[in-house]
């Protein structure tokens, strides 16, 4: 009788330490998934900036050029 409590006790454990495993492995994946997502945001973002500066740039680049034809 006190084999079969052990092994049922020793199979519950094992069953609380499966589940356990299986929530950490989910957790570790959302986590891995959040920040990909995170990375692709802020690579989004730097893109955009880089965007922004190089029309500004070819701006200034139009009105200097501007403003040297108009000096000539």
């Amino acid at each position: 009788m006190e084999s079969t409590s052990l092994k049922l006790t020793h199979q519950n454990g094992n069953k609380i330490m499966m589940h356990n495993l299986m929530h950490e492995d989910l957790a570790r994946a959302q986590m891995t998934a959040r920040l990909g997502e995170a990375q692709q945001l802020r690579r989004g973002r730097q893109q955009a900036a880089v965007r922004r500066l190089s029309r500004k740039a070819e701006q200034a680049a139009r009105q200097a050029r501007l403003a040297l034809a108009r000096a000539n």
